[in-house]
């Protein structure tokens, strides 16, 4: 996938068990991130982030959605443990992660694994990727995606 590129839908269930659909978002931009796992350091960093920027996201009209491959009630536990409130989403099976291309090999501590590569990818009111932020360091992902936020409501 690249910019440009319509962003594949998809449903998966939130914390709450809801469904959610990408599609049914759109109307305003979709700050669609993919974080490794439920709290953990680099995602609670990140998630607490966007968390403590809601009333930016807000004033941009931004819908942020945080998708892993976490069961629902470890996404469920991650969003109350730290008030996150903004959408989780449960991809257990990792299917979107992959549609999206963040599906890949890893390695920690000399350990290879499969898992989720940190990424975000806002999506415009038409349902269009307009930026993707690849290994997406948690302590700078709010002003890089606000800034870009700007760039596209002055485009």
């Amino acid at each position: 996938m690249k910019e440009g590129d319509e962003a594949p839908d998809f449903e998966l269930p939130d914390q709450d068990g809801n469904p959610v659909r990408l599609s049914g978002l759109r109307g305003r931009p979709v700050v669609l991130y993919f974080y490794p796992k439920a709290d953990t350091p680099g995602c609670t960093t990140q998630a607490c982030g966007i968390r403590d920027h809601s009333t930016d996201y807000a004033a941009r009209d931004a819908v942020v959605v945080g998708v892993s491959p976490d069961p629902v009630s470890a996404v469920d536990k991650f969003h109350s443990k730290f008030d996150l409130g903004f959408t989780l989403l449960a991809d257990e099976d990792h299917e979107v992660a992959e549609r999206y291309g963040v599906w890949g090999e890893k390695s920690m501590y000399g350990r290879k694994f499969w898992g989720v590569q940190r990424a975000t990818f806002l999506i415009d009111a038409d349902g269009v990727v307009r930026t993707i932020f690849p290994k997406v360091s948690p302590k700078t992902h709010d002003d890089l995606v606000l800034k870009a936020l700007d760039e596209l409501a002055a485009a």
